[in-house]
């Protein structure tokens, strides 16, 4: 009777999941970006941690379910979050660069961070495409206030990455033959290239979901993910290409340093402690594109590596993700903050 119940719930499309779930605020807006603040019990550590999402995807896959979100998690630990969400680009943004999101956006996003919580530091912790941005962003701006550098799933190496990326690489497909007529990459073409890069997962994924059907919280979990996987965004136009040229065909990071408008910014500039955090079955940043990190960005006596069970979303949401990737993810932040003398709300 479960299995039937569910299953017409299922194929109907009907009792959706609520996502990012965690009571928030907008604190700070600039065109499409956005900095979210989340409100989940008393403070008792700083600095702040900004979460700086990736470009192709939505961030509610690190607030994804109550019980199974990486935000919920570190707020009740006490820390102070906010997440830089870049919301969903048009023809408007199809002109933002790489310059445009780490000299424009990542500063001003920061610095209403310390306007909203009275720190002078922050905890700047970036998810894969958002660990790139945050990691150059802190190399190139050398008063940056970035006490902590994580690293979530950030690809360096992008001569390791999957299918799609090769394709980039060796001139099978070029950028421009990607954007549409808003000047973006279509979402749908970014979908596919993930697909690309393990096309019978979704076979395996449903017969799983078959196996659990009776399984109301599973059903619940499974509808949440697959929702997130097929929700991704416009990409937008100039960074797309920029990408594609310096980070795939001349994988430029390999070298240390990129070049940033005018300006040559050196990945070892990085100042605060860095951790380098990985999963070790990810396919879509496999830890080969990873693990050049420990060579290349901050201080080498102050890096430091993760490797942790799990594929690619374990840093957001799962059973792996609760048992393994928040407590130790966590416990690396509050082990690099200071305890405040009195717990504050806001």
């Amino acid at each position: 009777m479960l299995r039937a119940r569910n299953g017409v719930r299922y194929v109907r499309g009907t009792h959706a999941p609520a996502v990012g779930a965690t009571p928030k605020e907008v604190v700070w807006k600039r065109g499409k970006a956005e900095v979210w603040r989340y409100r989940n019990g008393p403070i008792s550590h700083g600095p702040p941690v900004l979460i700086v999402h990736s470009l192709v995807s939505r961030s509610y896959i690190l607030d994804l379910r109550p019980g199974n979100s990486l935000v919920e998690y570190l707020t009740a630990a006490g820390l102070d979050v906010y997440m830089l969400d870049w919301g969903v680009p048009d023809y408007l943004d199809a002109d933002n660069d790489l310059e445009r999101y780490v000299d424009f956006y990542l500063p001003r996003a920061v610095k209403a961070v310390l306007r909203e919580s009275g720190s002078d530091e922050v905890t700047l912790m970036g998810y894969c495409l958002g660990g790139v941005l945050a990691a150059i962003y802190a190399a190139a701006h050398r008063q940056a206030p970035v006490r902590n550098l994580i690293l979530m799933a950030t690809p360096v190496d992008f001569d390791q990455m999957g299918a799609m990326v090769a394709f980039l690489r060796d001139g099978r497909l070029n950028a421009d033959e990607l954007v549409d007529d808003t000047g973006n990459v279509p979402a749908d073409v970014l979908y596919s290239g993930f697909y690309m890069q393990a096309p019978t997962t979704e076979i395996a994924q449903k017969a799983t979901l078959l196996d659990n059907l009776w399984n109301d919280e599973f059903v619940e979990g499974f509808q949440a993910m697959g929702q997130w996987s097929r929700d991704h965004v416009p990409f937008p136009g100039a960074m797309f290409r920029q990408l594609v040229e310096e980070l795939v065909r001349k994988n430029v990071l390999m070298t240390g340093s990129i070049r940033l408008g005018d300006r040559k910014v050196n990945l070892a500039d990085v100042r605060g402690n860095v951790l380098n955090a990985m999963a070790e079955r990810d396919g879509v940043v496999p830890p080969a594109a990873v693990e050049p990190i420990m060579d290349l960005i901050g201080d080498p006596t102050r890096r430091e590596e993760l490797r942790l069970p799990g594929g690619h979303v374990t840093f957001g949401t799962g059973r792996s993700a609760v048992k393994h990737t928040m407590p130790r993810l966590t416990g690396w932040i509050i082990e690099h903050s200071d305890e405040l003398p009195e717990a504050k709300e806001w």
